[in-house]
């Protein structure tokens, strides 16, 4: 995609795809010759995964680094349109209710194992079975049955149309497995189809994959990369202004424009479909009254925390950043900071003397998260709400969001070209994520429920400006803005390719000089 820009085209396809038929054609094309060469790449990142189990990673970190070592049944372009994967065409019956995926050939696992439609029956049927704790179970919520009828070829019986699933397929949370392989073996030992095997990890120092010379596409330029901890952004700089790193992501701003001042690194600047929230569960305590929530939605002024956390560098959003289902932010019930609504919301409540809310806050996994949260408690102050914040590392962070052990959180969200991928497992009552969420209502189950089985474009866009409406009137998240990704490179680094969903897949293409 053009850097700095997200194509509505592109994303447009995810939709248009969904319930047609697919060629391998428009797949990413396959190696003509042997490994390529080239030097190692270095990938600085400020925290460690905190796991290498595709089906439960939720950390930012985690993601980057399995899609790179796991193959998907889809995959997304450059432009985020849906392209073929490990299934080279799919073909959907006329009533919707059967999709038909034709698998790749002559694939292997990095253990050498041959890929074939078991394996994707296995996996499918496992991150289907609530016993595995998937975090993506709930895109798969259409699911009948998977059949395997030959090792090239698997049926999905659905229970009706499902616009949504080829998008869903395409995320690392559901990457294919062996049917051999158990989550302890793979939390230590990773086996997945894609570019990269695992070479080494240090814990906590770094983890470093080798190219995978049996890969099915093109095999990647760099013959390995290592993602190096260093704690903070400031300090990644460093190392890369003194040559020991040659590619890094960041979050803050200042960070980029530092970087870039020097002359000798190169930053390109990404808009994200990821959200910056505060999210409340409204399963807890105060929060439990729509009031409470609707005060803190009320007292807060989104644009100052953008201003002040990120130099407002990105916009205010609503729950929706997907360009095709954009939420307009100026439909909610508090649109610009209200003091006044926000005391009658918590005279409502019968909470005028106020309350507090203990509320989690990453470090390490993003860089704006303290500085959010820290804009966030004063603004609160002046409504009478305290937020009693916790600082966790992101690992600890993490156990506690999937845990649903907070009132609230002050979190990054990924984001995706299809709002269902995005909200239906926190926001459906069956939604394998609900209990983080901690909110889901009988309406909002109709609206994605609709959501999935609806076809047109424009439709689908109603829909979930419902979705939308219902969540900005219920307060259960506190959305605030969307921001970019800063990609540094030094010089001689070549063909990364950033994303608007954050992903870091083309590190394939990237070479380090």
């Amino acid at each position: 995609m053009p850097r700095g820009a997200l194509s509505a085209a592109g994303v447009a396809a995810v939709l248009s795809i969904a319930l047609t038929s697919c060629s391998s054609s428009s797949g990413p094309a396959p190696s003509a010759g042997g490994a390529a060469s080239g030097k190692p790449l270095v990938v600085g990142v400020t925290s460690d995964p905190d796991t290498l189990f595709p089906w439960k990673a939720t950390q930012f970190q985690a993601v980057n680094v399995l899609q790179n070592l796991y193959g998907t049944l889809t995959e997304f372009d450059k432009d985020l349109n849906v392209v073929p994967g490990l299934a080279e065409s799919w073909q959907t019956s006329d009533d919707g209710k059967k999709l038909t995926l034709k698998l790749r050939q002559g694939v292997t696992f990095a253990d050498g194992s041959a890929f074939d439609s078991k394996d994707v029956k296995s996996s499918l049927d496992k991150i289907m079975d609530e016993k595995t704790a998937a975090v993506a179970r709930a895109s798969l919520s259409s699911v009948k049955s998977v059949e395997a009828p030959d090792p090239g070829t698997v049926v999905l019986e659905l229970t009706g149309p499902d616009a949504a699933l080829p998008a869903n397929l395409a995320t690392v949370n559901m990457a294919m497995l062996s049917s051999d392989d158990t989550e302890e073996k793979l939390n230590t030992t990773p086996n997945g189809t894609g570019p990269f095997k695992l070479k080494n990890r240090v814990a906590s120092q770094s983890i470093t994959l080798a190219r995978n010379d049996a890969y099915w596409g093109e095999k990647s330029k760099a013959p390995a990369v290592e993602f190096r901890v260093i704690p903070d952004e400031s300090s990644i700089v460093s190392a890369m202004q003194s040559g020991n790193v040659q590619l890094a992501v960041f979050n803050d701003p200042l960070v980029a424009q530092t970087a870039q001042g020097g002359g000798t690194i190169t930053v390109t600047k990404t808009p994200q479909l990821n959200y910056h929230v505060l999210q409340l569960n409204a399963q807890h305590g105060d929060l439990k009254d729509v009031n409470v929530r609707l005060a803190i939605q009320c007292a807060i002024d989104r644009k100052q925390v953008l201003d002040t956390a990120a130099l407002g560098e990105g916009e205010v959003t609503g729950p929706i950043t997907a360009p095709l289902f954009k939420s307009d932010p100026s439909k909610r019930p508090c649109p610009a900071r209200d003091l006044a609504k926000a005391a009658e919301y918590l005279g409502k409540a019968g909470k005028s003397g106020g309350v507090t809310v203990k509320t989690i806050v990453s470090q390490g996994e993003y860089a704006t998260s303290v500085n959010e949260a820290q804009n966030l408690k004063a603004q609160l102050a002046e409504a009478k709400i305290n937020l009693d914040l916790e600082v966790l590392e992101s690992g600890a962070f993490v156990d506690r969001w999937v845990a649903a052990d907070f009132d609230a959180a002050v979190a990054l969200n990924g984001g995706r070209p299809d709002p269902d991928g995005s909200y239906g497992r926190y926001f459906t009552s069956k939604g394998n994520l609900n209990k983080v969420a901690g909110y889901s209502s009988p309406e909002l189950d109709k609206l994605f429920a609709e959501g999935k089985a609806t076809t047109d474009q424009a439709a689908r866009k109603a829909i979930y400006d419902q979705v939308s409406a219902e969540l900005e009137e219920n307060a259960p998240w506190i959305w605030l803005f969307s921001g970019y990704t800063y990609t540094a490179t030094t010089a001689g680094v070549q063909g990364f390719v950033p994303m608007a969903s954050g992903s870091l897949q083309f590190l394939r293409t990237t070479s380090a000089g």
